[in-house]
Order: C-alpha cells, then structure tokens, then sequence
C-alpha cells in the first residue's frame, strides 16, 4: 500500500506559485496547514499572493530559465529553509508554434521552453534529494500533462519537454526507493485546464479542480495522478496508441 502524506506543518517549494494551477495549489495547501515558499517571474502576481496568505506564503522571484537562477534557488532552499520536505515543480510555458515556419528567434524560443520546463526541474528535483531526503518523508511531485503520451502538433517542443519530465519521474522514482530515500516521487497528468498557458477552447477543466486533484493524489501517495479526461487518454493509449495520437493531434 502506498504511504499517505499530510501536509500540515509542511513547508513546500512551489514553482509557478502565483497563477494558475499554481496559485490555487498555495490556497489548498495553506488550508491544509501547510506553509509555501512560491516561485515566479512576476514580483507583482508573487506580491499579491503573499498578501493574500500573510505569514503562510514566502516568496521568490526567479526566472526557471536562467541556470544561474535554479542552482542560487536550490543553494537557498538548502541554506535557509531546510525544513522544505516537498517540491512541487508546476511552472511551464508553452509556445503555439509551426516548426515549419522560419524564424530568427526559433532556437532561442526551443532553448527557453526546454529549460523552464524540464532542465529547471530535474535540477531543482536532483540539488534538493539531500534536503527532502533528511527528513521522515518528503514529496517530489512533477507536472506533466496528457500531451506528454500523445503530442499536439501545434505545440512540439512543449509536449517533447513534458514526455521528458515524465521518463525522468520515474526513472528519479526509481532511484530513491532503490537507494532507500523517504521521498514520495509524483507524476501529475494534467487534463486541458483553463489558464493562458492553453489555447482557447471549450470545456477547460477549472484550475481549482486540477489542483484540488493533485494535492490529494499526493496525500495518497500516488506514484501517478491522472487528472479529468486524461484517465480515459490513458485507457485509450492502451488499447491504440494511433488512436490516441489521431485525438490529441489538434487539442
């Protein structure tokens, strides 16, 4: 049976703390007793969301795409707030792009989404293995999305980095129980929710919802955490991975 995991008295690291997903995650987890420390760009969205929480949200301003930025994040994690036992690497960017069209500025927009996306939370997940390892139990929780089992066309580097952040969740999974580490490592499947980092469509699932989803798929100690329609996506891949391809194509 997997272990449950309370999140009171926690505190958690928490990127992309201040929009979206991100932002509801904080509000659950401060109900829950929990304390966070958020990570954003935004100084503006990150001070709205400490006044919102006084005394239970800490936050910092960094850009994920910086290499410099993640090690000082993870050198200040270590340093001054040991006492983080979850990581909960949520900040994503996507770009609606045709990789057919030229551009100028086309690598520097591959190399940007490559490192928000997945290099930032290997890193952050691999720098923070002795902190959360210190402890009784820990959580790494990673979000993917279903886009990572069967790509859209318009958004190739997005569902690319996301494909790689699941391999690298289970493989960093495997690796803690094999070196006998307390940490609970989590792959959240995210559905299409309803925030600017998706195209406008119908039906977007609401990001309380989703959050609502994850945190408790981590309380139960979920290895995987199927959000909405992506548990039906999961039956489908199963049984036709062409047809699932053919669905997710023009999400």
């Amino acid at each position: 049976m997997p272990k449950t995991l309370d999140f009171s008295g926690r505190k958690v690291l928490l990127t992309g703390g201040a929009r979206g997903i991100g932002r509801e995650m904080t509000r659950l987890l401060v109900a829950r007793g929990a304390r966070i420390v958020a990570i954003g760009r935004d100084a503006a969205t990150l001070e709205a969301l400490r006044q919102a929480h006084p005394g239970a949200v800490l936050t910092r301003q960094a850009d994920l795409a910086d290499a410099e930025a993640v090690a000082n994040l993870a050198r200040w994690i270590a340093a001054d707030h040991a006492d983080t036992s979850v990581l909960i690497n949520n900040a994503a960017i996507m770009n609606h792009c045709e990789l057919m069209t030229p551009s100028p500025a086309r690598f520097d927009d591959i190399a940007l989404e490559i490192a928000i996306n997945l290099t930032a939370p290997m890193k952050l997940s691999a720098a923070l293995l002795p902190v959360l390892g210190a402890h009784p139990s820990a959580a790494i929780v990673n979000v993917t999305t279903g886009l990572a089992i069967a790509p859209k066309r318009g958004a190739a580097v997005y569902c690319a980095t996301k494909a790689g952040l699941r391999s690298f969740t289970r493989s960093l999974r495997d690796q803690c129980r094999h070196a006998g580490l307390p940490i609970q490592v989590s792959e959240a499947v995210m559905t299409l929710v309803d925030t600017t980092l998706s195209s406008a469509a119908p039906k977007k699932y609401p990001p309380e919802r989703a959050a609502a989803d994850v945190i408790a798929g981590v309380e139960r100690g979920r290895d995987e955490i199927w959000i909405e329609k992506t548990k039906l996506l999961r039956v489908v891949h199963r049984l036709s991975p062409a047809l699932a391809c053919r669905i997710m194509r023009d999400r």
